[in-house]
């Protein structure tokens, strides 16, 4: 079957109803997505986390690339539209030749935003065609478009976890390759389209492992490198324009009393090392996991967590922040696969969760101190491979996880028949 793909000339709502349905392919302003989440973390949630206006295109300067610089001073996603990844669109297009029987649902996926994940340095080189092409968009629409990018390339990454191991190891040549070859070039690019709204989540898997997993000694050799290195990142990629998030895990992983403790005070040691908590716009929550926003029914025990969704999570950790001199930061969520709870039989399973649904459609300003629902990592590509005999093979992945779907790919490739679940599944639905 020949289809035109969608994805031609078009770009992501920053905003869809609680429903789910988009308004139109260039549609609305970021906005609400419904008072239920809104009650979830409270009326007055918003003002004790912060609140603060972006600056105006009026008061912008003049840039080298034709526009205006904007202001991170307020959420990145309000009043703008979200950028569609052609790359992705046309991994959605394959799926949809492959399986032509669902090819309108699927399609509907191509309508949404997804974050580009920078996970190797060789990735950095589509930098310039991406930040290109939404400023040509941003250009022709006549109004602001936000691009979102996932910085995850840090030495000795995902040291608790084999699936998405690195091509960075701990040697002093390789921390500095992170310096000058990753994080340098990806700070080049971004100022150099100042016009553009730009979010990035920085480095999931690091600093949440240094609070719960030291035990393992590949992550006690990490966090000297995990804490410079994510505090580099944070200091180059500060700008007007860029609004960071520094990953921090999600319920089921820093949810405990003790651990939001601890890191919370690791959020705000490397925040300082990089020059202060203005440098983030806030904290990102539930990266490529499961977590659902509010509470259902589950098969696994809490074991005394009392954070059993991610909004009462981001809740908790803002208290936490807070207490510790760290106010005011703001969050997004990552709700592309965390539609449907009650699908695991462990909170600890991550890879590939079978019976998993897309979530909540990307949104600007869904609930009080929550920036936007994103989808951070794309449906569709894998957590990791099934394969035992593969090189990053985790057994969270394997055949003895009964949570973990069989037959997928190495991380970050596409999952063509987990992308049909998904999408199949999504809550609400496509």
């Amino acid at each position: 079957m020949t289809r035109t793909p969608l994805w031609i000339g078009m770009l992501a709502l920053a905003a869809c109803s609680s429903g789910g349905e988009a308004q139109g392919l260039l549609g609305a302003d970021g906005g609400s997505s419904g008072s239920d989440a809104r009650a979830a973390t409270g009326a007055d949630a918003r003002t004790a986390i912060g609140d603060a206006p972006r600056t105006s295109s009026a008061d912008a300067a003049p840039t080298a690339d034709g526009g205006t610089i904007v202001s991170n001073s307020g959420n990145p996603f309000t009043g703008a539209v979200m950028y569609v990844n052609p790359d992705y669109v046309a991994e959605v297009e394959a799926s949809i030749v492959a399986d032509p029987s669902h090819a309108t649902a699927l399609a509907k996926v191509e309508a949404f935003s997804t974050a580009i994940w920078l996970d190797t340095i060789a990735r950095t080189a589509t930098l310039g065609r991406i930040l290109d092409d939404a400023t040509a968009k941003q250009t022709a629409l006549g109004k602001p478009v936000v691009v979102t990018f996932v910085v995850y390339d840090l030495p000795g990454r995902d040291c608790h976890a084999n699936a998405s191991n690195g091509e960075l190891t701990l040697s002093a040549g390789d921390v500095q390759r992170y310096r000058t070859d990753y994080v340098d070039v990806i700070a080049a690019a971004f100022a150099a389209h100042s016009s553009l709204r730009i979010a990035a989540v920085v480095e999931p898997d690091s600093l949440p492992n240094l609070a719960t997993n030291l035990s393992d000694s590949r992550c006690a050799a990490a966090q000297d490198a995990y804490k410079a290195g994510v505090a580099y990142a944070v200091s180059k990629l500060s700008a007007p324009h860029v609004a960071l998030y520094l990953d921090a895990g999600h319920s089921g992983w820093l949810g405990w009393p003790n651990n939001i403790t601890a890191g919370a005070q690791i959020f705000k040691d490397v925040l300082i090392t990089a020059g202060g908590a203005d440098k983030i716009r806030g904290f990102a929550s539930n990266t490529a996991n499961y977590s659902v926003l509010h509470e259902t029914h589950e098969l696994f025990d809490y074991q005394s967590n009392p954070c059993h969704d991610e909004l009462t999570y981001v809740s908790h950790l803002s208290s936490a922040l807070s207490a510790i001199g760290v106010g005011g930061k703001y969050f997004v969520v990552d709700t592309s696969r965390n539609g449907k709870g009650g699908i695991r039989q462990a909170w600890g399973s991550w890879c590939n969760v079978h019976g998993a649904a897309i979530g909540e459609r990307p949104v600007a300003d869904p609930a009080p101190g929550i920036d936007a629902y994103l989808w951070v990592k794309p449906p569709g590509e894998s957590d990791g491979t099934s394969d035992s005999s593969a090189p990053r093979f985790d057994s969270a992945c394997g055949p003895g996880n009964p949570d973990a779907t069989q037959g997928s790919p190495q991380a970050g490739e596409w999952f063509a028949s987990y992308f049909s679940m998904v999408a199949g599944n999504a809550t609400p639905p496509l």
